[in-house]
């Protein structure tokens, strides 16, 4: 087959079409640059141009949802850690009663537009995808104490829903510009809440299902909406009917199904395959490459996205990104 291009590559695997091979991407954090606009357009652009993947999902500060509704944070200077919550906005329940939606093109989501615009125009064609977190991760983050939102579940749900509702609504907006500003998609992520360690089903289609459809509503149709579901026991196979054209999770962790369990079931293309935690951080090129290998082995290579479970760690070796990649020009 001959070269494609990686836009050609990335949309074939997607779409289950055959391609010259399988597409690789892999994301994370540069804590003292995802600050400015600049910053965070030079450290995506940079990992593209130096590792050659097929796809980009950019990877902001994780603080800047809470951030545009008032939290204020410290960020630390030693490059591998997250930054620190100096002030939150909800810690009774009276606070969920004031919180509003807010301008999804504004503020802190005005700048990650602005970088999205700025990778765009810097990176042609290459697929990318913007972060979204959904609602309930949004208004944990709001709080000094994440889980007093499950008490508020119990004690005030009504405000809870009224608070979810708001945020869904911004949320809404901004994935809609996102994909304006040049992104083929988002790439939405329940973070800590659709697992069974954080919540039962029924918590979870009460307070998470409705609003996250709401924000994935105003991506619907766009070829790289990605589902990221976190964290180990999760709930990915409940959410498998989300309107997303790739599902990403952490298929290493305790109690989650793999690449085989889930594509016969998703109707979609998969996304993974890579242990951000143990191979692709503490082992060796070769341990790399037999993961790749072993990925390509369960999904056949076709509709598949090479990937890590989630973020990777600002030291993982860079000779193991490169091994991943690599195994899969040998694919």
């Amino acid at each position: 087959m001959p070269q494609m291009t990686p836009r050609e590559r990335t949309l074939a695997a997607v779409k289950g079409e055959p391609a010259d091979r399988p597409p690789g991407g892999f994301w994370g954090h540069d804590f003292l640059r995802e600050w400015s606009v600049e910053g965070l357009a030079a450290a995506m652009i940079e990992s593209v141009q130096t590792y050659g993947y097929d796809f980009l999902k950019v990877n902001p500060r994780a603080t800047y949802y809470a951030e545009a509704w008032g939290c204020r944070y410290r960020a630390l200077d030693d490059g591998v850690s997250s930054p620190e919550l100096i002030s939150s906005v909800l810690d009774e329940p009276s606070d969920l009663e004031r919180l509003r939606a807010v301008d999804g093109t504004g503020g802190p989501f005005g700048e990650q537009l602005a970088a999205v615009r700025v990778i765009r125009n810097e990176l042609g064609k290459l697929p990318l995808m913007q972060t979204v977190f959904s609602p309930l991760s949004v208004v944990g983050r709001l709080c000094s104490d994440r889980k007093i939102v499950r008490r508020w579940m119990d004690e005030s749900p009504a405000a809870l829903h009224a608070a979810l509702a708001a945020v869904s609504e911004t949320l809404a907006v901004y994935s809609s510009a996102c994909l304006n500003a040049g992104a083929d998609g988002i790439f939405f992520a329940t973070t800590e809440w659709a697992t069974y360690n954080a919540l039962t089903l029924q918590q979870y289609n009460a307070f998470g299902r409705p609003y996250d459809l709401r924000v994935l509503e105003a991506a619907e149709g766009a070829a790289m909406n990605v589902l990221h579901v976190c964290r180990p026991n999760n709930m990915l196979t409940e959410l498998l009917d989300y309107p997303v054209a790739v599902v990403n999770w952490a298929q290493h962790a305790a109690g989650n199904p793999t690449l085989a369990d889930v594509l016969p079931k998703a109707g979609k293309a998969v996304m993974g395959g890579v242990d951000e935690r143990y191979e692709l951080l503490r082992g060796s090129p070769d341990d790399v490459q037999r993961e790749v290998r072993k990925a390509i082995a369960q999904t056949g290579g076709r509709r598949f996205l090479l990937a890590p479970g989630c973020s990777i760690e600002p030291v993982t070796p860079p000779e193991n990104i490169r091994a991943a990649m690599a195994a899969l020009a040998g694919a």
